[in-house]
């Protein structure tokens, strides 16, 4: 019951940011693809669910969603400065493709001592950081690809939709 209420949250405060549904929902497009990660790290390396694990997957919605927010705000910025919509949606994803990766990589690599620990405290750090890796590794890769094919997608619908409308009419009606 918490979770959907949290993302109920979340996709309220991503609407107050980005003032558009179809923003806020491709912010959000990045958590199953972390949570995917995170349980495919689980179950290679044989480990069940904890609430250790749990808070790893909190963490991995806040970073996933961290990304959705970045690539999302940098496509509209792009806009508004005139570029057409698929050209500004592959120049997003490829000036943020670095930031992401970097974070996920520098995350990744703090935490897989953790992830392989045995010593004492590894019940609790073990899971966790498992989570956190799998997540990292997985969820931004899929993020960038996944976000620019949904939103054009969603902007090509758009714009059949309403064919002689400018771009600045589309991005405003949605």
């Amino acid at each position: 019951m918490i979770v959907p209420i949290s993302l109920g949250l979340i996709l309220v405060l991503l609407y107050s940011l980005f003032n558009s549904l179809r923003d806020s929902l491709m912010a959000l497009v990045g958590i199953p693809f972390a949570i995917a990660g995170g349980v495919f790290a689980l179950y290679v390396s044989g480990l069940d669910f904890s609430i250790s694990a749990a808070v790893g997957f909190v963490s991995l919605f806040g970073v996933s969603v961290m990304n959705g927010i970045l690539i999302i705000t940098y496509y509209n910025q792009v806009r508004t400065n005139g570029m057409g919509a698929t050209e500004a949606m592959f120049h997003a994803a490829e000036q943020r493709m670095r930031p992401m990766l970097m974070t996920a990589m520098s995350a990744c690599i703090g935490l897989v001592p953790a992830a392989i620990s045995s010593g004492i405290g590894a019940q609790v750090q073990r899971p966790l950081a498992t989570v956190v890796v799998g997540g990292m590794l997985i969820g931004p890769i899929m993020l960038l690809v996944v976000v620019p094919a949904l939103q054009m997608m969603f902007l090509g619908s758009v714009a059949d939709r309403n064919p002689g409308r400018d771009a600045e009419q589309d991005l405003a009606s949605t």
